[in-house]
């Protein structure tokens, strides 16, 4: 059996979408499952369309995310060069072979005529009425020697038809009246981005090509491309559609306007590249048992192409959240404060606190990380708040016994000689018992006098050890002056 050989073909055109994204780590798995090769390929011969930086973007993408790549432009190979641009010169002659063989033909049709075509009512949806494609020899050669323009076409067949067979959507047939005569290579000499895949595929040895499902009605030409060359055609995995729901359950090609679609825009939305990769590899594919949350190593080991399924997918981002939970709750302490670090910095205004204890309150509690700032801002600054905030039903305070509690404790804390989690955490129950209460209505108080919100990611005692013992009680004594304001 031949060795499996994957390749991800991207072009750098902008940002990685999540389809791209979803592509590229499916032929990852299909060749890592199966011991292959997966080969990294830049896709520029569409040079209108290239975007400064965005090969960076994709090697960047690729790392982050686990991806590693066994060959590709970066790191050479024995297939290289990986770079379309750089291999400009192996396309023409192939070209040229199915000229000589009645495969193609030149066409030297001006921007103009092929203008006015698209304005006929039969072709103004695009295609070509092949108007050179039987062109007299000697009407060829003089253009040629006039130095007339030319791309060079792809003769399809007018009769029949073409069937093929993908490992997903299964065997597909398609008249050959329906398929167009394609451009292979324009006139600036580049090939076209179908004739270059076909053309590079087959010298790098690729056995599978995996892509999104709008190239399934492409696929009759590549595989008349491969014929006409005597080519063995590879395996085509066809990827179903990743769909957004709007806000009214509406369901359509994800885009923009369902939220996030780059894999660098959810990174910086708060998702960790690991939940990414997770949820991403479920969109359209399910293993045997149903497992959800995977390691990319375990993804590798559990990926199977029958696995992948023809409807489309639902890019639910409510899911994602979930996962990301899953994997933040999962890291160490000390993973977790290292990814947390820039947020809590950026919430608490770069003040000297500690962050792994400020990490440990929050590890539980977060499903993005961009959500770190507004919670953990009130150590910075203690927010203005409603003196009613102390007043709560189920802790039992209210005007009456909150003044109470608040004095008893910061009376108590300052006289503490050692302020540590275990001391501060000893004296306030003490102080409970001791005032026939329940914690709640000790600890409520304090916590909203040191925070001065409802909601915050940790209790009491774990506010006022990051704190700090005079903050903590300079906050407490506002707090005393809000509630001395009621009487």
């Amino acid at each position: 059996m031949k060795k499996v050989r994957t390749r991800f073909a991207p072009s750098p055109t902008g940002f990685m979408h999540v389809g791209n994204l979803r592509t590229a780590l499916y032929e990852y798995l299909i060749a890592k499952s199966q011991g292959g090769s997966f080969v990294l390929r830049i896709e520029d011969t569409d040079r209108e369309r290239l975007v400064e930086g965005a090969v960076d973007v994709i090697y960047q993408t690729l790392k982050t995310a686990g991806l590693q790549h066994d060959e590709g432009p970066d790191i050479g190979g024995d297939y290289g060069p990986y770079v379309q641009s750089e291999r400009r010169d192996l396309y023409l002659p192939y070209a040229q072979k199915l000229i000589d063989c009645g495969c193609a033909y030149r066409c030297f049709c001006s921007k103009e005529r092929l203008d006015a075509l698209k304005e006929t009512e039969e072709y103004a949806n695009g295609g070509y009425d092949r108007h050179c494609r039987d062109l007299p020899q000697e009407e060829i050669d003089r253009l040629m020697a006039e130095g007339t323009p030319f791309v060079i076409r792809q003769k399809m067949p007018l009769t029949g038809s073409t069937t093929f067979t993908d490992s997903v959507f299964g065997e597909i047939t398609a008249p050959n009246d329906e398929l167009q005569d394609q451009i292979l290579i324009k006139t600036d000499g580049y090939p076209t981005y179908n004739f270059a895949n076909v053309v590079d595929d087959h010298l790098m040895g690729i056995t599978h090509v995996v892509r999104g499902n709008e190239y399934l009605s492409s696929t009759p030409k590549y595989n008349l491309l491969y014929d006409a060359f005597g080519w063995e055609i590879p395996t085509y995995v066809h990827l179903p559609l990743i769909m957004g729901k709007d806000e009214d359950g509406n369901v359509s090609k994800l885009s923009k306007r369902h939220g996030a679609t780059g894999f660098e825009d959810l990174t910086a939305d708060g998702f960790l590249p690991e939940a990414i990769i997770n949820y991403i590899a479920l969109l359209g594919w399910c293993p045997k048992d149903n497992k959800e949350k995977m390691t990319l190593k375990e993804l590798e080991q559990e990926f199977s192409i029958d696995g992948i399924s023809k409807s489309p997918a639902v890019f639910d981002y409510a899911k994602l959240e979930w996962f990301n939970g899953e994997y933040i709750k999962a890291m160490t302490a000390e993973q977790f404060e290292e990814v947390a670090r820039p947020y809590i910095m950026k919430g608490i205004g770069g003040k000297q606190l500690d962050t792994l204890k400020i990490a440990s309150i929050l590890q539980q509690r977060t499903t993005k990380l961009t959500q770190i700032p507004e919670m953990v801002d009130f150590f910075a600054e203690l927010p203005e708040y409603e003196t009613e905030f102390f007043f709560n039903k189920k802790s039992k305070t209210n005007a009456e016994n909150a003044p109470v509690m608040l004095k008893a404790a910061y009376d108590a804390l300052e006289a503490l000689p050692e302020w540590t989690t275990d001391s501060v955490h000893d004296l306030l129950i003490d102080l409970a018992v001791q005032l026939g209460v329940k914690n709640g209505t000790v600890m409520w108080p304090v916590r909203i006098a040191a925070a001065g919100k409802k909601v915050t990611p940790g209790g009491a005692i774990e506010i006022l050890i990051i704190l700090g013992k005079d903050e903590s009680l300079r906050r407490m004594k506002l707090g005393l002056k809000k509630l001395a304001a009621l009487s």
